[in-house]
């Protein structure tokens, strides 16, 4: 006998082509296994339309974290550890939440136990990981609705369409996963070298000499006043694709905050003339895209966990948001590290927020053409 999803209260508040359409999907997945529990949660959390979606990705709920604990031999505490690193909600240990794919996962975390990595450092590695594929989530959904995504679709060919999108690049983003970081662990360690003295402590490197950049949207947040949320993400997202496009030699974007891109590299010149290219860019969009403003600061700063911390970073961060708009601002040692392959301006020593004393800037500017050709 078939479920009365009337009577369920599943077709609450709904009439006419609303509730067939509604009943039609409802229908389809109690065909497909979807058990009613299943059905009222998600209708109750508004994700119906991605329940086939999250049965392809293998997610339907069939565990607790103890159960899976036990199942693959890993602490349960761990397992929450690591959910919780990646910044997703935490539920009860002993609440069916977890799939297969929870098993499979807990499995790779006893390998690398195993391998020795040790349970710090696998919720360091995910720590940094969740932060990230937050986002590819959330890129790679939206990519695949705007390829189901067609005028008058019924609730159930929608569902039938992106499940089965989901299920059909499910499996390339391993590779392409895998691919990435190989192809960042490379970069690291070209770029991070261990010198003797950290060769033979055994430690890890320390604080190398690098310099700053961050970049900053001007107005950024007035502009979320006047425009709609699609249209700020796209804003968002071109300074991103602008950062990307000029990187060069060893700089690296390190992330994006907002209105903001911070990149880091060891060679100066390239970072000056990368903010500056930067600039030049954002003028470029036209008058709708707010213009950028450049902070730059050098010194010896330590990488960890995908992030950078140290004086540089500090003073990079406080200079930006003094800097004129359209201007790239920077301290003496970045002036000095550069030398006179640059005009520069003095702007003065001024106090910034939580650094110590008064801190000498100036404005980087390239030469002009004649000037280029005598200092050639």
């Amino acid at each position: 006998m078939g479920i009365d999803f009337a009577a369920e209260g599943l077709l609450d508040g709904l009439e006419g082509a609303a509730r067939e359409a509604r009943l039609e999907l409802l229908e389809q997945l109690a065909a497909e296994g979807v058990a009613l529990a299943d059905l009222h949660a998600a209708s109750r959390d508004g994700r119906l339309l991605f329940v086939g979606a999250e049965r392809a990705m293998g997610g339907q709920a069939r565990y607790s974290t103890r159960e899976v604990g036990e199942r693959v031999g890993v602490d349960p505490e761990f397992l929450v550890a690591l959910r919780r690193a990646q910044g997703v909600p935490v539920p009860d240990v002993d609440a069916i939440v977890c799939s297969d794919t929870d098993v499979e996962a807990a499995r790779i975390a006893r390998w690398f136990l195993e391998a020795g990595i040790g349970e710090e450092q696998q919720l360091t590695v995910v720590r940094v990981i969740g932060r990230g594929m937050a986002q590819t989530a959330e890129a790679l959904r939206t990519a695949a609705l705007e390829l189901v995504l067609e005028p008058g679709l019924s609730e159930a060919e929608l569902t039938r369409r992106y499940a089965d999108r989901v299920a059909g690049f499910m499996p390339m983003i391993g590779p392409m996963l895998e691919y990435m970081a190989r192809l960042h662990l490379r970069q690291s360690v070209r770029t991070e070298a261990i010198n003797a003295a950290e060769r033979q402590a055994g430690a890890l490197p320390g604080a190398r000499e690098v310099t700053v950049c961050f970049a900053d949207l001007v107005g950024f947040t007035r502009l979320g006043e006047q425009v709609a949320p699609d249209e700020l993400g796209r804003v968002a997202h071109r300074l991103v694709e602008l950062t990307a496009e000029r990187l060069r030699g060893d700089a690296r974007l390190v992330k994006t905050i907002g209105d903001a891109a911070m990149i880091v590299g060891p060679d100066t010149h390239v970072m000056l003339e990368l903010a500056l290219d930067l600039v030049d860019a954002a003028d470029a969009e036209g008058e709708a895209f707010p213009q950028l403003r450049v902070g730059m600061a050098a010194g010896a700063a330590l990488s960890r966990a995908g992030d950078w911390y140290g004086r540089p970073v500090n003073l990079a961060s406080r200079v930006t948001a003094i800097a004129r708009p359209g201007s790239v601002l920077a301290t003496r040692e970045v002036r000095d590290a550069a030398g006179e392959a640059y005009r520069w301006s003095s702007a003065g020593a001024r106090s910034l927020k939580g650094v110590e004393g008064p801190v000498r800037l100036f404005r980087a500017r390239r030469l002009a053409r004649d000037e280029d050709a005598e200092a050639a």
